[in-house]
């Protein structure tokens, strides 16, 4: 029998904890629970979790410095959604920036929780197979480029440093992952960002032509992301730790 999935909860409102461990238990999952950074923690070093949702607003440390930890972590990545009763734009982009997977403003249904919860493991099973031993690098090279995923920059063959910003960051880190394979234009923006696109979003396109101009590729004739038509794009490089270079 299929484990269920393991999601912890992590908020300081403890009448709002106790309703959504109420409704996502009835939907299936096992929840644990987490007031402060230190409980969240203590569960993370006792128990495998499947997904953590993150209040931005704790007492002590907040929400995003509790992300960028979780993503300096050497083991295996672990989905954050992330909530916030600050709703707007800045909040949602800098958040995603810290390395959440999705954004949740408050006041929210709880049955959209419910599905964001879904969306995020679908798409985090979705990756390739090989995608947790590239998760647990520190530094990932291709084509003489390394990527440091801790500082989040590149380093040409040179040694030269290349900074990267967020957005940057994401969108290469997503096509690093999914090396060889083909994502379309709402895949990309739904990993790097978790949203879908709206007919008119040229959103990925204007994030590709800044990132191969980082990278030195030729938008005429690309070696690295290379544009399939009428499908999305795909990074055309091999991947691995830089270790084994």
């Amino acid at each position: 029998m299929q484990r269920p999935d393991h999601l912890l909860l992590v908020d300081d409102d403890r009448p709002l904890l106790g309703l959504l461990s109420d409704y996502l238990q009835a939907a299936g999952y096992r929840v644990s629970q987490a007031t402060q950074a230190h409980e969240m923690r203590r569960v993370l070093a006792q128990q495998a979790v499947d997904l953590i949702v993150l209040d931005l607003m704790l007492p002590g440390e907040d929400g995003l410095a509790l992300c960028r930890e979780l993503r300096s972590r050497d083991v295996p990545q672990i989905p954050v959604l992330m909530l916030s009763a600050r709703g707007d734009e800045a909040d949602r982009v800098l958040g995603l920036e810290m390395g959440a997977d999705d954004y949740l403003a408050k006041p929210f249904a709880t049955r959209e929780l419910l599905a964001r919860i879904r969306s995020v493991l679908r798409r985090t099973r979705a990756l390739p197979p090989n995608l947790q031993r590239l998760q647990e690098a520190r530094r990932l090279a291709f084509e003489g480029w390394i990527l440091d995923t801790t500082a989040r920059h590149l380093l040409d063959a040179d040694g030269a440093l290349v900074t990267l910003t967020g957005g940057e960051y994401r969108l290469l880190r997503v096509l690093m992952d999914h090396a060889q394979r083909v994502l379309t234009r709402d895949q990309l923006l739904n990993l790097t960002q978790g949203r879908d696109a709206d007919p008119f979003d040229r959103s990925i396109d204007l994030l590709v032509s800044r990132l191969r101009r980082r990278l030195r590729d030729d938008s005429r004739e690309p070696r690295l992301i290379k544009t399939v038509r009428n499908e999305g794009y795909v990074f055309s490089a091999d991947v691995r730790p830089a270790e084994d270079t």
